[in-house]
């Protein structure tokens, strides 16, 4: 990347104070952009959520993999639980999407409280040979006594698609009936998973992130306390991706020491670190083992560090300077942090970021592991929460004295709760990956760059006013 007409700005930068100027571009489709990133994880789009409680769960882990991406499981979780998580993870397909599973016996109320955890928001009712005989969305539950038994209400007239069928062919056979999702079924009749018009089209188009046996990919975290080396070895044992090191201040003695301890393991994935947002600190973590580098401290959307403490730095230029110095020994960053719209995405993989950390913006979606609530007009939203508020802090500390669990509650540097509402137009994270990918290909293709690694090379960025940046927000309504 290079500053336009070459000038070095006299400040730190966020991700809104630049914009990126067109290069003569052979690039001829946006399809044909690779977005694939260099770091080792395996993603195809250069997307990781975030080790957040609120927003890395099961369900987010399948859906980003399958498109691509990478999502963390945060330190927080007991070992035995994502133990479990991994391996249902790695069992899911590829191209179809788990359903929800009910039996006709059940009621309106054990539907009702189970479709909101997927996008597709249909519920697939089955035998005790566990084949398809009904399907249930909302519309069919509504106005409906809760205690109503599903066979009363279900639909009978079942599309079935084959498990095993191409997905361009799957599209058209739903186009073709007129159905926005359908049943997959085994060669034996059973039920394998659930399909949708738009999954069928996304998995022309997306490659899922997916390890040397096929499977889909996740990572998750450790902390720096305790016994790292023990932990770190049985999320390894557990068979993570990608093992990430995470704390609020990543550059100090402990995290140093943590690396070297996860290191002597021998690791044969890739190991994450941070977070910093220097050259210095960059430098310090790769020379203790880490492959990848978490860039941000305080740029988050539940982070209130710069606020309580000063602490922190403007988000585009700390991932510039510390990518550039994580090439010099041929390692990467992720940017972690303050990314609010497509555009900062583009922005920090401009920068040179491998992977861009999405944290609460995938909050308000269906796949994050929070309950969907209304509020008093009845707007779905989701909860949210900073991993160093006091409601984190009560989570990862609840097995402490309560002594020691007074003392650090009264240090936060995070939001507790949050509501972070569903767009209307987009309510699933497949949806925001779209809007997401979308925006990146053409940030390529007007660069001129067919990979991610041509992107961070052949970007020109510019510096902007306030006034520059609010010129290109689209108008809804009309000015006048």
């Amino acid at each position: 990347m290079r500053f336009l007409n070459d000038i070095q700005p006299a400040y730190d930068l966020t991700y809104d104070d630049v914009f990126m100027v067109p290069n003569r571009s052979a690039v001829v489709s946006r399809q044909d952009v690779d977005l694939s990133s260099p770091d080792g994880t395996g993603t195809t789009i250069p997307l990781v959520v975030a080790n957040m409680t609120a927003i890395a769960g099961r369900r987010m882990a399948e859906t980003v993999a399958r498109r691509g991406g990478l999502v963390v499981l945060p330190q927080d979780i007991p070992i035995e639980v994502v133990t479990e998580v991994v391996a249902w993870v790695k069992s899911r397909h590829l191209v179809l999407d788990t359903p929800i599973v009910l039996a006709p016996h059940q009621t309106v109320a054990d539907a009702l409280a189970l479709l909101p955890k997927r996008a597709h928001n249909a519920g697939v009712v089955v035998d005790d040979g566990h084949r398809p005989v009904g399907v249930v969305t909302d519309a069919d539950l509504s106005g409906v006594d809760r205690f109503t038994q599903l066979s009363e209400v279900m639909s009978r007239d079942l599309l079935l698609v084959d498990a095993d069928m191409d997905p361009r062919e799957a599209f058209n056979t739903l186009d073709g009936a007129n159905r926005r999702y359908a049943p997959a079924v085994d060669k034996d009749g059973r039920l394998a998973g659930i399909l949708t018009r738009r999954g069928a089209l996304r998995a022309t188009l997306y490659t899922p992130a997916t390890d040397d046996r096929g499977r889909l990919r996740i990572a998750a975290a450790v902390g720096i306390n305790g016994d790292v080396a023990g932990k770190a070895q049985q999320l390894l044992d557990a068979g993570v991706d990608t093992l990430v090191i995470d704390t609020a201040h990543g550059h100090q003695e402990s995290m140093v020491n943590a690396l070297k301890l996860v290191r002597d393991l021998d690791p044969q994935v890739p190991v994450a670190a941070g977070n910093v947002v220097s050259a210095a600190g960059v430098r310090d973590l790769i020379e203790a083992g880490a492959d990848i580098v978490k860039v941000g401290v305080g740029p988050g959307a539940m982070c209130t560090t710069r606020m309580m403490t000063g602490v922190g730095r403007p988000q585009f230029s700390a991932v510039l300077e510390c990518a550039a110095e994580a090439k010099k020994y041929g390692k990467h960053v992720w940017a972690d942090g303050g990314i609010r719209h497509p555009r900062d995405v583009a922005m920090a993989l401009a920068a040179g970021a491998s992977n861009v950390m999405v944290g609460s913006w995938f909050a308000g979606t269906f796949e994050s592991p929070g309950d969907l609530q209304h509020d008093a007009n009845g707007r779905p939203y989701k909860e949210s929460f900073g991993m160093a508020s006091a409601r984190a802090v009560r989570n990862r500390t609840s097995e402490e004295s309560a002594y020691d669990r007074a003392r650090k509650a009264l240090f936060e540097e995070g939001i507790s709760t949050s509501r972070m509402f569903l767009d209307p137009t987009r309510p699933g994270v497949e949806d925001l990956i779209d809007s997401v990918i979308a925006g990146v290909r053409s940030s390529c293709t007007y660069a001129g760059a067919g990979s991610l690694e041509e992107f961070g090379e052949k970007a020109v960025v510019g510096i902007q006013s306030a006034a520059g940046y609010a010129e290109g927000k689209p108008l809804h309504a009309s000015w006048t």
